[in-house]
This record gives C-alpha cells, structure tokens and sequence, in this order.
C-alpha cells in the first residue's frame, strides 16, 4: 500500500493553522487567575492538545469531507493532489481523533468532555449528513464556538481544577467567537467559485462578496466594541484603552479591505487578525489583574 510522505502528513495538518486555538486557550489559562506555576504541566498539556491535536484533527477532517471542493478551489493540496493516496487522508483523521480524545484524558472530566466537544464540532462541520459548512452562518459559528471560545473556558477550566470559568470570562470568551466568526468568512473569498458548484453556502456565495466582506468586518468589530465597554465598566480602564486602539487599527486595515475583499481577504487575515488576537490577551490579562485586586 503507498503510504504518504511525512511532509505530506504534516502539510495535511497544517501547522501553521494550530495558533488560533492555542492562543485562546493560553488567554483562558491567564483569565482564570490561577499562578501559571501552580499547574503549568497541565496548561502546556491543554495547548498541546488546542493545537496539534484536536485542531490539526479539523483541518485532516475538512480536507477528507472538501477534497473535491479542493480539486477545483486548490487542487495542489495533498489530497486532490494525488500525495496522500487512497483513503489516507481520513485513516489519519481518525487517528488523530482518537490521539487527541487520548491525551485529552490527562486533563481530567472538563479537559476531555471540552476536547470531546471540539472534536464532535468538527466532524459536524465537514462531514455528511450534518456538515455544518454547507451554510456559512452556522459553520462559521461551529468554528468560532470551538477554536476561540471552547478552548478559553476549557483553559480557563483546567487551570481552576474543574471549576467554571467566571461569568466575566465566560462573556470574553462568547464575544471573542462571535468575532472569530468574521474571521472565518475571510478564509471563504479564496473558494467561491468552488463552494458554489458543489453547493457550499459559504457568506460569499449567500450575500455576495461585498455583502460578506461587510458583514465580517461587523462581526470582528462589534463583539470588540463591546469587550471595551465593558472592561471600562469592570473597572479596567488602560486594558479597556488598548483594546480600543488595537481595533481602531482593525478599523482602519477593514476600510482598505472592504475597498477590494477578494483580492485582500488573505492580506487582511495576516495582518488584521494580529491586532484582534493580542486583544484577546489584553481582555484576559484585564480580568487577572481584577483577580488580585483587594
């Protein structure tokens, strides 16, 4: 049987997709206030676990479920391709969710139900019957519920021994997913053609380029809006301040996308979404500083 080069596995899981997860559980880790030194083994596991596992899980998962999407949108990549042979692209999904369910059991019951679910989400997303993609709207939120959201209350979790994250960082975590939402339609303008003939209703092909560049900019913005009135309104007003000028930035990179979204959409994905995720941090590291206030 041809078994496909290791670069080609490590392409399939495409590391360089695995920081969003990471870093919303790494800013879940620092919301929940709980010293870093007191369960650093387990918050390195928990990342461990956002990242290469559950993560890299999504990304073999959707290319086995999209490969002839991918066959007219990127017919490069290692499936449509031909360098991942036969079915090797879903033996490796399935065995990256069974790693990841695995180590998940370290984390303890919060730890493994919250991977269970992220897991559970994506199947839903890409694979028939349910493949949540087929409708922007609802994969979009299944991804940004996961990737952002999942993975801060679930570091947020761990790091209190189980406990639930408080109602403030629950509230972070929501609006950082419905922002992450937004960020999910940039990744949709590369494809459009492909979605429509294979029936995909991505935001692109439902409202139309212009339609959805403007309602991603409305989703990163507005939920960011809102996490700056009320960290003002917790008390927190230099964390409040900086995320105020980190979207201004957001705001002024979304006018010159907005200008041209197909042509800037991945411009604006790697350059805009620096200032949405280090206000991610500066939300979290706003509610450890109101943890150690007398």
């Amino acid at each position: 049987m041809n078994r496909p080069a290791l670069s080609t596995v490590a392409e399939l899981l495409k590391p360089i997709t695995w920081f969003p997860p990471m870093w919303a559980f790494g800013c879940g880790v620092v919301a929940s206030g709980v010293p870093l030194a007191d369960r650093w083994g387990l918050a390195l596991l928990g990342i461990l676990l956002a990242g290469p596992l559950v993560f890299a899980t999504s990304q073999a998962v959707n290319d086995w479920f999209d490969r002839h999407v991918d066959a007219i949108n990127e017919p490069n990549r290692p499936i449509p391709s031909g360098r991942m042979p036969g079915r090797w692209g879903l033996y490796i999904a399935v065995l990256w969710t069974l790693l990841s369910l695995l180590v998940a059991l370290a984390l303890g019951p919060v730890g493994f139900a919250a991977a269970a679910a992220g897991l559970l989400l994506a199947w839903a997303y890409s694979a028939p019957p349910v493949r949540l993609k087929r409708n922007g709207w609802w994969g979009n939120a299944a991804c940004g519920l996961s990737y952002e959201g999942l993975a801060w209350i679930t570091g947020a979790a761990v790091m209190a021994a189980g406990a639930m994250p408080s109602e403030r960082s629950l509230l972070l975590a929501l609006l950082y997913s419905i922002g992450a939402h937004g960020i999910m339609t940039l990744n949709d303008f590369k494809s459009i053609e492909g979605d429509r003939k294979m029936g995909i209703g991505s935001l692109p092909v439902l409202l139309g380029v212009d339609g959805a560049a403007r309602t991603a900019c409305f989703l990163m913005a507005g939920p960011q809006a809102v996490v700056v009135v009320m960290l003002i309104e917790w008390g927190a007003i230099g964390h409040a301040l900086g995320v105020a000028a980190l979207l201004a930035v957001q705001i002024g990179l979304m006018l010159r996308f907005l200008a041209a979204p197909r042509e800037r959409a991945t411009w604006y994905s790697a350059l805009g979404i620096n200032f949405f995720v280090i206000g991610m941090l500066a939300s979290a590291l706003a509610l450890r500083s109101l943890a150690v206030l007398p």
